[in-house]
């Protein structure tokens, strides 16, 4: 039922769950079920709470002494901004490769338009459930999403899916679902204009909808009042623009695979290492730039999770020479009989591709690998993924 009600839905927004407390906490088996705050020590400010700690009323923005006092077993970890922000990177990797409309509001939650994806991956509702399965998968955390035909109810959709669901709201049913809100859940309603309202006994959506115009246009202004009357009916025209949060680098790319079953194959692993970075190259190739450092990401079984960095002499986009990069990066683990859960590639401190100069090697072939990418991508761009691909990917696609 919620798959077919989802087709007039474009727009998803996806919220990630308490995420720093849940990044924090998710190689820490012993404290996922205990109330767990993540902030900067004791007289400082709560930056995240998991859900039992929530239970206790410990919010975000809370003084810590006050959050200790609503509850005297909360355990306080200190925030990993590195690590917070490398997951955060491969999560809205991950929504760019169902859909090049992803705009970023900050680490945690982005809006996706997948009107051009769903002939492609199915229903937004299977879409969103798709997403949020791939993001627990490789990165151990959960998110919520909200499914809906415009921005605004989108977001609140997301709401009502916390913790770890998904919300539809068809465009039939909108006023059913808004109506009954308070009106502070309104996109740009804060405190000061949600007293307002009250005071003039306007407590739901729904009472805001059916309030005259001209009595809102007086108690808010003009611009206010028309924005409220529009969204409480559910009309939203803004839409979904490709943007980049203030906080998410935009100086690296990458890809990682979850494996359908953990594996100590070295050859199943390499093979996957190769069809990473031939997506990344193609993908840097595509956006005409270059990058020197080439990381490789590991997740063990039990979700440890280990990085190795190498930078090159110069920058590439080549493919063959990202693989080998990579490929000797997982080598000098030496690991042995280790189950991995996950690969990741990503290059880094990316610059635009013009600016390159390859240096040339004494007895080099006039045309390499660089021109081998060149013709790959022109042919992958006319005929699609499978149709030109390494000899060793041959035949190795999973289910």
């Amino acid at each position: 039922m919620a798959r077919d009600r989802s087709w007039p839905c474009p727009v998803l927004h996806v919220d990630m769950d308490a995420f720093y407390a849940s990044v924090a906490i998710r190689d820490r088996p012993d404290l996922h079920d205990v109330p767990v705050a993540v902030g900067g020590g004791f007289r400082g400010v709560v930056l995240s709470a998991n859900y039992p700690a929530r239970q206790y009323g410990v919010r975000s923005a809370m003084p810590m002494t006050r959050a200790r006092r609503l509850c005297p077993n909360l355990t306080v970890v200190s925030p990993d901004y590195d690590v917070v922000t490398s997951v955060s990177t491969s999560v809205m990797e991950v929504f760019r490769e169902v859909t090049p409309l992803v705009q970023v509001l900050s680490l945690d939650e982005a809006f996706l338009d997948v009107s051009g994806s769903v002939r492609r991956l199915g229903s937004p509702y299977t879409i969103a459930e798709r997403l949020r399965a791939r993001v627990y998968d490789e990165q151990g955390v959960t998110c919520s999403v909200g499914v809906a035909g415009t921005i605004a109810v989108a977001k609140l959709a997301s709401r009502r899916a916390k913790p770890d669901g998904v919300v539809v709201v068809p465009p039939a049913e909108v006023t059913r679902f808004l109506h009954p809100l308070d009106v502070g859940e309104l996109w740009g309603v804060g405190e000061r204009t949600t007293d307002v309202l009250h005071r003039l006994g306007l407590v739901t959506v729904g009472d805001v909808a059916h309030t005259p115009r001209g009595t809102l246009q007086r108690a808010l202004g003009p611009a206010m009042a028309t924005q409220l009357h529009q969204l409480a009916w559910g009309e939203d025209q803004r839409q979904v623009t490709a943007r980049r949060g203030p906080d998410e680098p935009d100086k690296s790319m990458g890809a990682n695979e979850t494996f359908g079953r953990d594996t100590d194959d070295r050859e199943v692993i390499l093979r996957e290492v190769l069809r990473l970075s031939e997506k990344v190259g193609s993908r840097m190739r595509t956006a005409r730039v270059a990058g020197r450092t080439v990381t490789l990401t590991v997740r063990f079984a039990d979700f440890t999770t280990i990085t190795r960095s190498k930078t090159r002499g110069e920058a590439t986009d080549i493919t063959q020479e990202i693989y080998r990069t990579a490929a000797d990066l997982f080598l000098a683990l030496g690991l042995q009989r280790a189950r991995i859960r996950l690969v990741g590639v990503r290059v880094e401190g990316l610059v635009p591709r013009a600016t390159v100069q390859r240096q040339l090697v004494l007895g080099e072939r006039e045309h390499g690998w660089s021109d081998a990418d060149v013709a790959v991508d022109r042919a992958v761009a006319r005929f699609g993924d499978a149709v030109v691909r390494p000899a060793t990917l041959i035949g190795s696609d999973r289910a």
